[in-house]
């Protein structure tokens, strides 16, 4: 498990890049090739989109409502799709292919390029040269938007080690899993429940902690664990004699 939030937060930021980017592509490209623009939407949309040339202007008018209407319709709709993934990658991080935020961030990318994909919200295809443009700016600008996401989570979160004396005697559950020997990432400025889960015939003797993590009360087998950096949690006891 990693952050939730983290993953929002990482998303959101990253996403309006991403798909800002994306969209004012989209809309460059219609610019520029306009007259394929209303082409199509001539062919594909004969009522609104009357041919090339026609006297009131209705051609143009659908045109300018593609950029103006559509397009910031589909960016409300992958910008959602996105931060979908993100939160998806922030909530199982530890889970995520990859040795590294930065690695595990290229995977949600490219979960949300094939989301937008097949959602059908990636742009619009004019023809072989603007399809190929979109094509090579969506993959690089999807590859960017993976190392954003990867380093923005990371801003936001901090690693915890937790450790204990002996891990067959005593683990360290927090908010309720079992984190023994594991390493987890944690949300900045975070507050967790912490519990020494201790064999009979052992005694527990306090928290070590480490770093930027530090707890409520060091004596007790239960108590609440602040994340404010990188750390260590490591639960002490012994058997009694």
């Amino acid at each position: 498990m990693g952050s939730f939030f983290a993953g929002i937060k990482a998303g959101t930021l990253a996403g309006i890049v991403y798909i800002g980017g994306l969209t004012a592509f989209n809309a460059a490209l219609l610019y520029a090739f306009k007259a394929q623009a209303l082409s199509l939407f001539t062919q594909n949309f004969p009522t609104t989109c009357p041919a090339i040339g026609n006297a009131n202007g209705s051609n143009i008018a659908c045109f300018n409502s593609v950029v103006a209407v559509y397009l910031p319709y589909t960016a409300f709709l992958g910008f959602f799709v996105s931060l979908f993934f993100a939160a998806l990658f922030g909530w199982s991080y530890e889970s995520f292919p990859g040795r590294s935020a930065l690695a595990k961030g290229e995977v949600a990318a490219i979960l949300a390029a094939i989301g937008l994909v097949l959602g059908d919200l990636y742009g619009v295809l004019l023809g072989p040269l603007a399809t190929g443009l979109l094509a090579v700016f969506f993959v690089v600008w999807t590859g960017l938007y993976g190392l954003i996401m990867g380093r923005l989570y990371m801003r936001y979160t901090r690693l915890v080690k937790f450790e204990s004396t002996d891990e067959k005697l005593v683990k360290v559950m927090v908010d309720g899993k079992d984190y023994t020997g594991k390493s987890r990432t944690f949300a900045h400025t975070s507050t967790h429940k912490v519990r020494a889960e201790i064999d009979e015939g052992v005694s527990f003797k306090g928290w070590n902690v480490s770093g930027g993590v530090t707890v409520e009360d060091p004596k007790s087998f239960e108590t609440l664990m602040e994340v404010n950096g990188d750390g260590l949690l490591k639960a002490q006891g012994a058997k009694k004699y």
